[in-house]
């Protein structure tokens, strides 16, 4: 056969093969939306809602109702703006069903439930939860709204499956003001740490299939969420702050001490240079210890930890880590944990980049729920859609290239 003609025919398979696959993927995502049907009151919302996906997933340049129903074929973007701010569906019930659906799709034994938040930068004062506060979005303190969210992670791949609207006290002591954001007087100030264990709490009452918990600072450095890990016995790796009192043996007898006071008394051979997985960069390697913490009237067969990461080009950079876990865990599974964190961060990414989790235009309580929902069941889609291919095909347009 010449070579051309073998370029043919080679060319004729991956069209074929490409045709195949971007049919599985729409059977898929009509499935998903049927999946999610008992949530709809009519027929109307329901019927909106794939139209809504199919925007989120599209390559539309902005990802909010103007620009959605543009894609749709819709002369207006009313549509689409009843479906965020109107009451005919569950979005809670929502919520649930992309639980299920990314745990039976990306569970493993060893999945890690990562509790983070993401900011929403806005402009105005009307929008629910917006304040002046600190951002990692921005990296500094920006007019915005801030969203607890929880991941899922595994190896097969990382989905949002659950997320709260934190509303700072300036909202919530103002109650004329939460009203006209839709917001109910039932709806009282909590912490961000706060609304992650209620997240928690549902995942578990769900029976989620997952091996760890892990948060960063904000998260870690609650002792009362920490204490609610371990009355559940959830093995956890919480990052804390250098000052974080830890309970530690010294030759005095057990002490509370800085968390990076009993870090710096570490001989230096301790110290080992473990990959903490992979980055978009490769492997993420640091220097890594961890010593032994005192807790008092818990069972030798229960473990707690300090663990603490050097950066390998500044040893002045440390992270801290409390870790409760079996006895018998190794360090190498706390710093699969801890490197497990950094998932999120890619979700968060994806999530904005690809599915328009930051694109709304909606200033209701309600509304914000209703698109952060559709995004995160977009991204779900994305997730499970990425793990159950195994080469999935470049330059077919679309969030897969």
């Amino acid at each position: 056969m010449a070579r051309g003609t073998r370029r043919s025919a080679v060319s004729s398979v991956m069209v074929r093969q490409a045709e195949q696959q971007a049919a599985a993927w729409a059977d898929g995502l009509v499935e998903l939306h049927e999946r999610i049907s008992p949530r709809f009151g009519r027929v109307e919302p329901h019927r909106q809602a794939l139209g809504y996906l199919h925007g989120l997933l599209s390559q539309v340049e902005r990802k909010n109702s103007w620009w959605l129903a543009e894609q749709a074929g819709d002369a207006a973007p009313d549509g689409m703006q009843r479906l965020l701010n109107g009451s005919g569906w569950d979005a809670d019930g929502v919520r649930d069903d992309i639980r299920s659906y990314a745990v039976e799709r990306l569970a493993e034994a060893d999945a890690v439930l990562v509790v983070d938040e993401t900011g929403f930068v806005k402009k105005g004062t009307h929008s629910a939860g917006v304040a002046r506060q600190y951002t990692g979005t921005a990296g500094r303190i920006e007019n915005a709204q801030v969203g607890v969210f929880l991941a899922y992670a595994s190896p097969a791949g990382v989905a949002l499956i659950d997320r709260e609207l934190y509303l700072p006290k300036v909202w919530t002591d103002d109650r004329e003001r939460c009203r006209a954001a839709d917001i109910s007087d039932d709806v009282s100030f909590q912490t961000k740490p706060q609304l992650a264990q209620a997240m928690l709490e549902r995942a578990v009452g769900a029976q989620v299939r997952f091996g760890w918990v892990t948060g960063d600072t904000v998260y870690g450095g609650d002792r009362r969420l920490r204490v609610w890990l371990e009355q559940h016995a959830i093995p956890h790796v919480m990052a804390v702050k250098c000052s974080e009192p830890v309970w530690a043996a010294t030759e005095h007898g057990p002490s509370q001490v800085a968390a990076q006071q009993v870090i710096d008394e570490i001989e230096p051979e301790r110290w080992l240079r473990l990959n903490a997985g992979h980055g978009s960069k490769g492997k993420r390697f640091y220097d890594w210890v961890r010593v032994p913490l005192w807790r008092l009237g818990w069972p030798a067969n229960v473990g707690f930890w300090l663990l603490a990461r050097r950066s390998t080009s500044d040893p002045g950079e440390l992270a801290y880590y409390v870790c409760f876990a079996p006895e018998a865990t190794s360090l190498a599974t706390l710093v699969q944990v801890a490197g497990r964190r950094w998932r999120v961060e890619e979700a968060f990414e994806q999530a904005k980049g690809e599915v328009g989790l930051d694109h709304y235009q909606v200033r209701q309580y309600g509304a914000w729920y209703r698109h952060v929902t559709l995004a995160m069941l977009a991204l779900a889609f994305l997730a499970v859609t990425r793990a159950t291919v195994d080469d999935p095909i470049a330059g077919l347009g679309g969030p897969w290239s």
